[in-house]
């Protein structure tokens, strides 16, 4: 029931949908372009995915960032010096708390409201509806431009396995401390970082460790030599340079039985952990394939082999979710992938645009940045002139998918919004370019 069913126009304001890293740098954006904002957080703080008290976190107690500090922090907010190369999540949460106020961003910010509908009206403006997460009221403001930063890792996918298990399961969105691994036979499910992750916490804790992976995957160091990989090899190089280099000090794992890669080096994001191969080679992980089946106390593998763990956890992702919003305003296809001009600007409402949705292979709040920075100056350039709006807007729509967004070797979810680090801010690069000129 609508507690205030009259419509509040905001005139020229903008939504931001989401308090995370990514809603809090279009806020913050929007507004040094003199925009007023509005931005609703269902949660009562900021943090998204990095705040692990939040319930739709996938943080677990050990979890630290794949990406080194310079390629983590924002480009406008570095962090600080003495923080390690790569900071413990609990760090991050703090850097993007010190963000928010350092920006003044809080101001801005509805806690404990969430988005319950956005809806296009016909001069290009959105009818959104928020409702109290506690309460359950709602009313509809109406607002210029809508930009969503709701994050794309805290709607779990479940594996459809035949048959019955007798033991434990759960999705890693659940793990959240090594304590339930210990002294206990572990199957792990998923070769991506956080599958990887989770299977070197369990070699540390568990009794036997089983690791299964449907497909090989590139994995690179955290370090070469004595420099975080990701800093070799995103150096601006052209891309034939950056491939061989991931070539030569990337990790062959096949020898202890993990399939090879499928794809070359650019085609997909590596996996970042330098401790899987060690525990390999000693035995505390074992490498096995895709499971077939359930079957009571047993799990059969693809090979035919058996085995009995006590518990499985699946680290087999998210999916993309927008349940605020008609699938077709992103032109969302039969699987929910939305189609957007940089992952970023939907194609046919030039009022709406989505900050964060991309998975790069390196730290993603510099691109959020530079994201939520050309949308702001998207929105700006369609009020001071919209005939050079309409021009970049048609120039941008003949730009190349291959020069934003990687090749897919694989046609799965985890590859829908990988891109190249430096690639990608290249292509943003030449849009911010395009409007410079105007």
């Amino acid at each position: 029931m609508q507690d205030s069913p009259d419509l509040g126009d905001r005139g020229d304001a903008v939504c931001v949908v989401g308090a995370g890293a990514s809603g809090l740098t279009a806020i913050k954006n929007l507004r040094e372009l003199g925009f007023a904002v509005d931005c609703y957080e269902r949660e009562t703080s900021v943090g998204g995915a990095w705040n692990w008290r939040h319930d739709r976190s996938p943080v677990y107690a050990g979890a630290h960032v794949i990406s080194s500090r310079p390629l983590t922090e924002f480009p406008d907010f570095p962090m600080p010096d003495t923080w390690p190369d790569y900071p413990h999540h609990s760090r991050i949460l703090e850097y993007l708390e010190r963000y928010a106020k350092h920006f003044g961003l809080g101001e801005h910010i509805w806690y404990g409201m969430e988005v319950a509908g956005i809806v296009p009206v016909d001069d290009g403006r959105w009818d959104v509806t928020i409702r109290s997460t506690g309460g359950g009221t709602s009313r509809v403001q109406r607002y210029a431009a809508v930009v969503i930063a709701n994050g794309h890792n805290w709607s779990p996918v479940t594996p459809e396995i035949p048959g019955e298990f007798a033991g434990q399961v759960i999705h890693a969105n659940a793990y959240k401390d090594p304590s339930r691994l210990r002294g206990r036979k572990v199957l792990v499910v998923g070769g991506g970082n956080t599958g990887c992750d989770i299977a070197v916490e369990a070699a540390q804790h568990a009794t036997r460790v089983w690791h299964s992976t449907r497909r090989g995957y590139w994995h690179s160091p955290k370090y070469i030599g004595d420099r975080p990989a990701d800093q070799v090899h995103h150096r601006r190089l052209p891309s034939m340079l950056r491939q061989w280099r991931y070539r030569r000090t990337a990790a062959d794992l096949t020898r202890w039985g993990v399939p090879a890669p499928e794809q070359a080096p650019n085609e997909s994001n590596p996996v970042v952990n330098g401790l899987l191969p060690h525990y390999l080679a000693h035995g505390r992980i074992e490498a096995v394939p895709d499971v077939a089946r359930y079957d009571g106390a047993a799990v059969e593998l693809a090979d035919g082999r058996r085995i009995e763990p006590e518990l499985v956890i699946t680290a087999t992702g998210y999916r993309p979710r927008f349940d605020f919003l008609a699938p077709e305003l992103l032109d969302c296809d039969e699987h929910g992938r939305p189609d957007l001009h940089l992952h970023a600007f939907a194609r046919r409402h030039p009022t709406l645009a989505v900050v964060g949705l991309v998975q790069p292979s390196a730290g993603v709040f510099p691109l959020a940045h530079w994201q939520s920075v050309a949308v702001a100056r998207w929105l700006r350039l369609r009020i001071t002139d919209p005939e050079r709006a309409a021009a970049v807007q048609q120039k941008e729509s003949t730009r190349p998918l291959t020069s934003w967004s990687r090749r897919k070797a694989v046609p799965t979810r985890r590859y829908w919004f990988e891109v190249d680090h430096v690639d990608y801010l290249r292509a943003l690069e030449s849009l911010l370019n395009e409007m410079a000129a105007a």
